[in-house]
């Protein structure tokens, strides 16, 4: 039920971020939205597009990001229909069997951890939140500054 319920959710969302770069890029070219559609992401996500085609929508499930900017950049330069449906289908059906068993054994993990030393499963929450925001502090630095992320 897990993961039917996770691939309805990113079939939707992949789907909908799909259709809103399909038809709405030029009037977004027009808003705040470009640049994120001149963003390098974005680039990058629409160069892998014209080499690789579906399977490029398929594997950036597997990534934390890209999915999104992959679907909208799929949805702009009109993807065809027949191969981005089956692309997308298998990339939701592996990003939800990843995230329901992935998910599953780490909130596992931590309910282990916190039965054992709640101090250590705080402490674990603390280090992991600090990791994050670091990560996305130095990214967004380095994007402001213009170096490549």
């Amino acid at each position: 039920m897990v993961i039917g319920a996770l691939f309805v959710i990113v079939m939707a969302r992949a789907n909908a971020t799909y259709w809103l770069g399909r038809g709405l890029v030029g009037g977004l070219r027009r808003t705040r939205v470009r640049t994120l559609m001149e963003s390098r992401g974005y680039v990058n996500a629409q160069e892998r597009l014209a080499r690789y085609g579906a399977p490029a929508v398929t594997l950036s499930f597997l990534t934390v990001g890209v999915q999104t900017l992959v679907n909208l950049a799929a949805g702009a330069s009109k993807m065809p229909q027949r191969s981005y449906l089956p692309a997308v289908c298998l990339g939701s059906l592996i990003w939800a069997v990843v995230y329901a068993t992935l998910g599953a054994f780490s909130l596992e993990a931590l309910r282990a951890l916190f039965n054992v030393s709640p101090v250590l499963a705080w402490l674990l929450a603390a280090i992991t939140l600090a990791s994050f925001i670091t990560f996305v502090t130095i990214r967004v630095r380095r994007q402001r500054v213009g170096e490549p992320s």
